[in-house]
């Protein structure tokens, strides 16, 4: 069994109970697989991927709600068009900053709250959530992939960190 194969059986076994849970508990279950993807798509893993996708999507979420906000407190013609294009540029110009560094996480962030019409507190907690479900599906796959190969190394995302860093401590 390769590395990416038990990644994905582990993915697709927690994201079907993620879905399951989400809709038991009233959250958004799209939103968790937009927190998990952003999880994967950050380029960090570990707790450092899920802070990056936290930290990014959050972001994120108050940008989309600056611009719900904003376009309804003066609701001209174009208004929507103004405030999208100005928290656009801010979105863009805060990842000159080490927390923010990640863009698409905070776009990500940003069009999930249209997407969840402006039902942020739900969104949030789905996002954070999903985050962690990409973490749970990594270290998954990760033990899948050991446990059957009886290898103790592993080369899916996390297992090329922890290799790096073990090499870097040596």
């Amino acid at each position: 069994m390769s590395s990416l194969c038990a990644l994905s059986i582990t993915t697709a076994i927690f994201c079907g109970i993620w879905s399951y849970l989400a809709g038991i508990a009233g959250l958004i279950g799209w939103a968790g697989f937009a927190g998990c993807t952003t999880y994967f798509a950050c380029g960090k893993h570990g707790m450092s991927g899920v802070k990056k996708t936290v930290v990014t999507n959050l972001a994120g979420v108050l940008c989309g709600m600056t611009i719900i906000t904003l376009s309804k407190v003066s609701p001209l013609f174009g208004n929507l068009g103004i405030w999208c294009g100005i928290i656009t540029f801010v979105m863009c110009i805060i990842a000159k900053s080490e927390w923010f560094d990640f863009c698409p996480g905070t776009f990500m962030g940003c069009f999930t709250t249209f997407a969840a019409d402006g039902n942020w507190s739900v969104l949030a907690i789905s996002l954070v959530i999903g985050a962690f479900l990409g973490l749970v599906c990594e270290y998954g796959g990760n033990w899948l992939y050991r446990a059957v190969t009886e290898k103790k190394e592993c080369d899916t995302y996390m297992g090329e960190n922890v290799l790096q860093e073990k090499k870097e401590i040596e």
